[in-house]
């Protein structure tokens, strides 16, 4: 069975509600799935240290990415996380899994989408496979992929949450993911 993990980092509670749909998609596609998240109590002097949590990530067949925006990247509790899998990097072991992205910001266009470059080169930098979001744009701000971003999910967050067109969008992804790695554990790819 394939295994999808989403590792994120939460301050508000904003970003956890879209993990939770992107592994509610994940689920509806037949795929397992695994939330990470990463905690401030991870990090020690400035590194993340949790290998717990980074032996799932190397069982994975699919790795989502998430954290808020802040300052036009993602949160720095997030970045201690991408710095400490460099040891991963070395060993090449998340090399050829599939990977994609989230992110949360308080505004329309707070440049989420550089924060969805970062995961890319993330991905990239590992030999990951990037999935796209290959939603089209809708208008409506309650429809999915409102904010017209292909990387992956940009969701506005408020204090009154995150918007259900974001969630339903984040739950696309997931699922979308999620098929693609269970297609390929069937296929043997």
């Amino acid at each position: 069975m394939s295994l999808v993990a989403v590792v994120y980092h939460s301050i508000t509670g904003n970003t956890a509600k879209v993990a939770d749909a992107v592994c509610e998609g994940v689920r509806s596609s037949g795929a397992s799935v695994a939330p990470l998240k990463v905690c401030g109590t991870h990090i020690v002097e400035g590194r993340f240290e949790n290998p717990e949590v980074l032996r799932a990530l190397d069982l994975a067949s699919a790795i989502v990415f998430g954290a808020p925006t802040f300052m036009g990247g993602p949160s720095s509790q997030f970045k201690a996380f991408a710095d400490a899998s460099s040891d991963r990097w070395e060993r090449q072991l998340w090399r050829n899994k599939f990977a994609a992205g989230f992110t949360t910001g308080s505004a329309p266009n707070g440049d989420q989408t550089s924060t969805l470059q970062y995961f890319t080169v993330l991905a990239a930098q590992h030999g990951m496979l990037w999935v796209s979001l290959d939603r089209p744009r809708h208008v409506d701000s309650l429809a999915p992929n409102s904010q017209g971003v292909q990387l992956g999910v940009s969701a506005v967050s408020s204090p009154s949450g995150v918007s259900i067109g974001d969630l339903q969008t984040a739950a696309y992804l997931g699922a979308r993911i999620g098929q693609i790695a269970y297609n390929s554990t069937r296929s043997g790819v």
